[in-house]
């Protein structure tokens, strides 16, 4: 075997090893990601619930109040 093909060769496997850290790297990262952000919509639900329940009592409100003294709608846009 030539030296060239042996200093090849290791270079070939370190860039595989490399490549193969990498991949590893960044699927525990997108685990992490995942997890923070379950966490994350865990945390915020109630406070989302709390919002939109209110925004369903300030809508039903709205329509059920009448303007005093207003005339009925004439049905034009």
């Amino acid at each position: 075997m030539s030296t060239w093909l042996v200093v090849w060769f290791i270079v070939a496997i370190v860039s595989t090893l490399a490549v193969v850290a990498v991949l590893v790297a960044l699927i525990r990262h997108a685990l992490v990601v995942g997890r923070s952000a379950r966490e994350l919509q865990e945390a915020v639900k109630p406070l989302a619930d709390a919002i939109a329940a209110d925004g369903r009592r300030a809508s039903e409100r709205g329509a059920s109040l009448q303007i005093p003294g207003g005339r009925p709608s004439s049905g034009r846009g």
